[in-house]
């Protein structure tokens, strides 16, 4: 295993490396293993678009077909003379 440090962590960054530890139960350590892990691992998939997380959602209940109203000649323009 390797090892590497870290100089000149923003004392912010730190503290909240350190908050997001306890909320998972971890050490800051491994919360830093895992952070680094998962953005160069070329397997994990960008997150979904909203529109996409609608649709995975709601897919199981079925298709809606929408009745499209018919489109119309688009009207003049306003004058302004």
């Amino acid at each position: 295993m390797a090892s590497i440090t870290i100089r000149n962590l923003d004392d912010e960054v730190k503290t909240r490396l350190r908050v997001r530890a306890a909320d998972n139960g971890r050490s800051m350590e491994e919360e830093a293993r895992i952070i680094l892990r998962d953005a160069v691992d070329p397997e994990v998939s960008p997150a979904k678009g909203l529109g996409t997380a609608i649709h995975e959602l709601f897919k199981p209940f079925g298709g809606v077909e929408l009745e499209l109203p018919p489109r119309e000649p688009m009207r003049d323009p306003p004058r302004f003379d």
